[in-house]
């Protein structure tokens, strides 16, 4: 028996996970530890503006470089791993000027389209999103690239202390919503600075060295699947995780929608603490296997029966105790919110168990269907959260309906990428 643990924990792959894991666990605890503190400072409806922001951030954040991130990982030649930096941070710097130009010019018709009048303080803060947003993508996926995987963990930790530490001690004397939404943006600032700082000089090398403009256009156009179908992806699979928090705002107001975030944060704790683990130490052995023609099938099968073993049981508990649980952590005025969360945990299960699969698409040249299937998923939620709303006028009813539709999509999911994989290993 201690052979084969010793064994196991020889392997790399869950070595690497285990300190990925360790760093989001500790990160985890810290916020865990806080939370309570900050729920019964702050209340639901801060949180129901905190939500609308953040549903806001994750829709511009992620698309801030047009993905092009994401590809650093993947090339041989570090050549094209120099101009995939490059051009990431040059469409981020894009990104936040086009933004703040057009905050500019129609920020009146923009609060009034979007009904965003309770986040109008805040909206400036949105260029600063998309630059940091970009930078932070870089330089995470350089560590990941080169496996250094203790300085995400280290920044991981280090940015929890001090952000949800500062939301504490400010909100002991200033408990508004503002200092969580300024905060909330401080952190991608700090963040992304902290991962630039630790890491190794090449980073900043492979930065400050210019390439020409020729060169970097034959890089863009090789990693083109990126920006047209995984940034259409993650910016409508963004959607998808917001839309619910603007909904819940507008027809129940701030504190419902501070109900749905805080069940959406707490159910998120199992994919950041093991899912995104799993995912960045995964996402450059996939590639690895890719390239060295090894069956992809039966990594994703094995990472994904790892990842349903480690979360069956803590979304099971939400599922049965959630609402107790919620009022003993968080306070008696959090009750809904755990009534929210044991729907919310039934698709976010399957959700979870998909990070394999989802890491694994680029690698197996399955960007397209993940761009289809996200259309889907889109399409499905809002309906389900429409009919949820305005045919029944409840929110729970919003939450369950989408919760079973979401689960049953998340399955197909699983089973086609599944086959994708199968069909590419038989090629090889």
């Amino acid at each position: 028996m201690k052979s084969q643990v010793e064994k196991i924990a020889r392997k790399p792959f869950l070595r690497n996970v285990a300190v990925m894991a360790t760093g989001t666990a500790m990160a985890q605890v810290i916020y865990m530890a806080l939370s309570p503190l900050i729920t019964r400072i702050y209340g639901p409806e801060a949180y129901g503006l905190l939500g609308a922001f953040l549903a806001i951030v994750m829709i511009i954040g992620p698309v801030a470089a047009l993905t092009y991130p994401f590809a650093i990982v993947l090339p041989r030649k570090s050549e094209e791993v120099q101009g995939l930096m490059q051009i990431s941070f040059m469409i981020s710097i894009g990104s936040a000027f086009t933004l703040a130009w057009i905050l500019l010019c129609f920020y009146d018709l923009i609060i009034k389209w979007f009904n965003l009048a309770h986040l109008s303080s805040f909206l400036f803060l949105l260029p600063l999103v998309a630059l940091f947003s970009g930078m932070l993508q870089i330089a995470e996926s350089w560590l990941i690239r080169t496996k250094q995987f203790k300085i995400t963990a280290k920044v991981t930790v280090v940015q929890a202390l001090v952000i949800q530490g500062s939301m504490v001690l400010i909100g002991l004397y200033y408990p508004d919503a503002s200092i969580l939404i300024i905060l909330t943006t401080l952190a991608l600032v700090f963040k992304a600075a902290m991962m630039i700082w630790f890491s190794d000089n090449s980073f900043l090398k492979l930065m400050e060295m210019p390439r020409k403009i020729p060169e970097l256009k034959i890089v863009a156009a090789k990693y083109k699947d990126f920006p047209v179908f995984r940034a259409p992806e993650v910016f409508l699979d963004a959607i998808t995780l917001g839309v619910p928090v603007l909904l819940l705002a507008n027809f129940f107001g701030p504190a419902s929608a501070g109900f749905y975030s805080i069940g959406y944060t707490v159910l998120s704790v199992p994919a950041q603490l093991i899912g995104k683990s799993v995912g960045d130490v995964f996402y450059p052995r996939i590639s690895d296997a890719k390239n060295n023609g090894e069956n992809m099938t039966k990594l994703i099968k094995e990472a994904t029966f790892y990842l349903g073993a480690a979360g069956i049981f803590p979304y099971i508990i939400v599922i049965a105790f959630g609402p107790w649980l919620f009022s003993f952590v968080f306070g008696e005025a959090w009750w809904t919110a755990g009534e929210y969360a044991r729907w919310m945990a039934l698709w976010m299960y399957f959700r979870f168990l998909n990070s394999a699969c989802l890491t694994a698409l680029p690698a197996l040249s399955a960007q397209a269907f993940l761009l289809g299937s996200t259309i889907i998923f889109l399409i499905a939620k809002i309906s389900a959260f429409l009919i949820g709303l305005y045919i029944f006028s409840s929110a729970i009813a919003a939450i369950i309906i989408a919760a079973v539709v979401e689960a049953i999509l998340e399955i197909m999911f699983l089973l086609i990428t599944l086959y994708i994989s199968k069909k590419r290993d038989e090629t090889n």
